[in-house]
């Protein structure tokens, strides 16, 4: 990770960002007198606050949502490109020079790196103060954690933090996981001590992007992951289901899943969301939602058209999706020995909704029916969440978490249990870890 150092050329008000990927900032940089003038700015400052969150909508959202999407099994790669095929066949034929793990990596880490050096400067600016500041503050904290969060997703080690310097160190998915938590209850207490301003909002996220309830969705997401069960619900308790928070595309900034899906032709959702016929309740009208005729058979497997947030170049994805907090507080009672009565009641309220979502994700099914255990009703959660939460980025993991049958006997619900370090890293970076087996 030795050549991000030209991270940044920013015009003061258009937010433009020209980075290359990696974690040490030590390759000389032409820029480097505007790149200070960026970070030293109010301006420059709020430019680069628009600039992480349209990189991250777009090229990082691109990787978080369809490559582990390809290998949590929720899409299938029909491109004959060699990275494609890599990512489609998984286990140990994903080389460790596989494009899309490097995306991954890469995208990630130049997320890291504007949230990092905002974080840095931004308080340094006598005329960024008030709700503008904690607004700022707080937004860096968020991409940062999602930054975190999604190499945790895909990776059994990683950085917590880029360096100029030096080479990084590796940590445990734990503790990448605590890292991404540290930094959003950050921005919680930011923005909690002084309110965001309207200024902050005008000028950085708009209208369509709720900073306060992602922050506390993805903290109740984050601590789920982590098994902090009761952080989990607390988290989750304070997110306002009835509002929406988006990432909004344009002609010129097209929604990246529509681009690479329906324009590059690159990948296209397997049928009853990547589920086993065991798992996939006919009448769920999330099915229709998220993906539509025409259907195909690709090399023995079933493909439809993409549908839900993704199929026209303008559609707006949702940052999270409100039921997800609802699903994440029956999870986390139930594997914290709470109320199997309560977390039941939490299940049926996704199963059975038919309106009022602010989304329009509706399931329509009836109440569930099956024994009322433990067990059962994790593996109803994992149901719910498959559909209901399809293509956010977050099937792999789930996967896992529910000890779902995986590689290298099982490959209907995951291909791979970790991906590669990018051989990118490993030639730049001696502390790398060894590869997972698998």
């Amino acid at each position: 990770m030795k050549n991000i150092a030209s991270y940044l050329k920013a015009g003061l008000l258009s937010g433009c960002l020209l980075l290359s990927s990696g974690c040490e900032l030590d390759i000389p940089n032409p820029n480097a007198a505007s790149d200070i003038e960026v970070l030293n700015s109010r301006e420059g400052i709020i430019a680069l606050s628009v600039g992480v969150r349209q990189f991250y909508s777009t090229s990082g959202l691109e990787a978080a949502l369809l490559y582990p999407g390809v290998t949590g099994r929720e899409m299938k790669g029909v491109a004959t490109f060699t990275n494609v095929l890599e990512l489609e066949a998984g286990g140990s034929d994903l080389p460790t020079f596989n494009g899309n793990v490097l995306g991954l990596w890469s995208r990630m880490q130049r997320v890291m790196v504007m949230s990092e050096q905002i974080l840095e400067n931004a308080p340094n600016i006598p005329t960024l103060t008030g709700g503008t500041l904690s607004g700022v503050m707080a937004h860096a904290h968020l991409f940062n954690a999602m930054a975190l969060g999604n190499l945790a997703i895909a990776f059994e080690q990683a950085n917590l933090e880029t360096s100029r310097t030096d080479r990084v160190t590796f940590s445990s998915r734990a503790e990448v996981l605590a890292a991404a938590i540290a930094h959003l209850n950050e921005g919680i207490a930011l923005i909690e001590a002084t309110p965001i301003s309207q200024e902050f909002t005008t000028q950085v996220t708009g209208p369509a992007f709720n900073l306060r309830n992602t922050l506390y969705a993805y903290n109740a997401r984050y601590n789920l992951y982590a098994g902090n069960y009761e952080a989990a619900i607390s988290n989750a308790d304070k997110v306002d289901l009835t509002v929406r928070s988006e990432f909004v595309y344009s002609t010129l900034s097209p929604n990246p899943i529509y681009n690479t899906v329906f324009v590059l032709a690159y990948f296209r959702p397997r049928d009853q969301f990547g589920l086993p016929d065991a798992l996939f309740e006919e009448g769920d009208d999330r099915y229709p939602f998220y993906m539509t005729e025409p259907g195909a058979d690709v090399l023995g497997d079933r493909v439809m058209t993409l549908a839900g947030f993704f199929n026209t170049q303008t559609s707006s994805i949702p940052v999270y999706l409100p039921d997800e907090m609802k699903l994440i507080k029956a999870e986390a009672l139930l594997r914290n020995n709470g109320s199997l009565d309560e977390a039941l009641a939490l299940i049926n309220q996704v199963r059975t909704q038919t309106s009022g979502d602010p989304f329009n994700v509706h399931a329509g099914l009836p109440a569930y029916s099956g024994p009322v255990t433990r067990e059962a009703l994790l593996l109803e959660v994992y149901k719910q969440r498959s559909a209901e939460l399809y293509l956010s980025g977050q099937k792999w993991e789930d996967s896992r978490r529910f000890d779902r049958p995986g590689p290298p006997d099982n490959l209907a619900e995951r291909n791979r249990n970790f991906y590669p370090y990018p051989d990118q890293e490993r030639r730049n970076n001696p502390n790398t870890p060894n590869d997972p087996a698998i």
